[in-house]
């Protein structure tokens, strides 16, 4: 079985439904896995991603904030969703395939401004929320499993566009990576984003912040596509669709997608 899955921060699913649209016309993934929807599940407008085919959705919301949404063309079945550090957050949901694979979609906090949890609580959070991702992979070892999503940290010097000037900033801390790495060890998960593309500059958020995003080009790597080490060598193709974060009233974040064949 053969298909192609797309990772979307797309801040306020409401407000870019367009967009949304505009991304399964044009690049027709098989499953799109949105995060940021900032919209109760109910609200979702489910009604334009059913005329493009995606019949198929499970998701998690809440008003104004956070939300996880997979949509599918392919019959999904909801599995689970966890609340880790107990945020009361809408931060993660998981569908299987009906060949097995299960999909994990996650949107990791952002950590607030100051990478210090002494005198800055959220990211104290986004700490702890890493911390059990990491025991719960151990506890339950993951296997034909895929992980996408917003993970909010960018973990190598060529996932940012100055490792030296960001190290101490939100996103690519040392401490930030160490809990993101020992995250992935503790499932055998594998970079599938670089497994197909090792070397070089890779992005896929750019600040709302620069004048002309494009031409400053001061992105990082926040989105990322995981499998599991069983399946992992089944993915292929990988991109970021840099364009979209050219489109009308953007997000900030750019799709990620990537192709297994299983």
């Amino acid at each position: 079985m053969a298909f192609t899955l797309a990772t979307w921060n797309i801040n306020s699913v409401r407000l870019r439904e367009g967009l949304v649209c505009k991304l399964l016309q044009e690049e027709a993934p098989d499953v799109l896995c949105l995060q940021e929807c900032k919209s109760p599940v109910e609200k979702i407008p489910t009604e334009a991603f059913r005329d493009l085919g995606y019949t198929h959705m499970v998701a998690r919301g809440q008003k104004g904030y956070n939300g996880v949404a997979i949509l599918s063309k392919l019959p999904i079945t909801e599995v689970g969703a966890h609340d880790f550090a107990d945020l009361g957050h809408a931060r993660h949901v998981a569908a299987q395939l009906e060949n097995g694979v299960t999909i994990h979609n996650f949107y990791v906090p952002a950590g607030g401004d100051v990478p210090d949890r002494a005198v800055n609580e959220k990211f104290g959070q986004k700490l702890d929320y890493l911390t059990q991702m990491r025991d719960h992979f151990h506890a339950e070892s993951p296997k034909k499993a895929i992980l996408v999503g917003d993970l909010n940290i960018a973990p190598r010097e060529d996932d940012v566009w100055s490792h030296k000037q960001l190290l101490k900033i939100v996103s690519h801390t040392p401490i930030e990576v160490e809990h993101l790495s020992a995250a992935m060890d503790a499932g055998d998960w594998v970079d599938v984003t670089r497994q197909d593309i090792p070397e070089g500059l890779l992005y896929s958020w750019w600040s709302y912040r620069a004048r002309d995003w494009d031409a400053a080009d001061k992105g990082r790597r926040l989105d990322h596509v995981w499998a599991t080490s069983d399946i992992a060598a089944a993915a292929h193709s990988s991109r970021v669709l840099r364009a979209a974060r050219g489109w009308e009233q953007p997000s900030d974040h750019a799709p990620v997608f990537a192709s297994f064949d299983l």
